[in-house]
């Protein structure tokens, strides 16, 4: 059986590119969106849980959220995460459910936005990267079963560049148009 396979490496790049679609519209240009704290993991019972498992998210109002802690003892850890999660949010606590007024977007806080859009371009492409390695790797292991010659090797390796190429323009597109967005230009 061959390792190589081209569909499920693109599976794997689209997957990447869906991920960082799905971070990017947390990425909210001053409405509060519950996908905002989609990224955010709290430390508790011993391991890291996303919000959500934790906590109800919703937004009440336009410019606040609010996160209702199911587990009172969590509250500080969830707001601990929360403030550490570098979002610019400063939750208010009222007992179980924290308060997250959004703040306006001030230019220093578009340019933070901005980076972190890039940040999280740049762990996709990454991810992309480890995939066209994965690929090449099992076309090398092909190769030394004999399931394929070097040239037949060579012409994968060259479909899963122009692959991981076409991936990561899509990717830097998303990322190029959220921070145009972002920073209103």
């Amino acid at each position: 059986m061959a390792a190589y396979d081209k569909s499920d490496l693109e599976r794997r790049m689209q997957g990447a590119v869906e991920s960082l679609k799905h971070d990017l519209n947390g990425l909210r240009t001053g409405r509060a969106s519950t996908a905002l704290l989609d990224p955010v993991t709290v430390e508790v019972y011993g391991s890291h849980m996303p919000l959500n498992q934790v906590a109800t998210v919703s937004a009440p109002e336009p410019r606040m959220l609010s996160v209702q802690v199911w587990d009172r003892s969590n509250v500080s850890s969830v707001e601990k995460a929360i403030r550490s999660a570098g979002l610019g949010l400063n939750p208010i606590n009222d007992g179980q459910t924290l308060r997250l007024p959004i703040p306006d977007l001030t230019e220093e806080r578009r340019k933070e936005l901005a980076k972190l859009a890039n940040k999280y371009a740049e762990s996709a492409r990454i991810a992309v990267r480890n995939v066209r390695r994965d690929g090449m790797d099992s076309l090398k292991t092909d190769e030394k079963k004999g399931l394929f010659g070097e040239d037949e090797r060579k012409r994968h390796e060259t479909e899963v560049q122009k692959l991981t190429d076409a991936t990561i323009a899509e990717l830097d597109a998303a990322a190029a148009a959220k921070e145009k967005e972002i920073l209103g230009k």
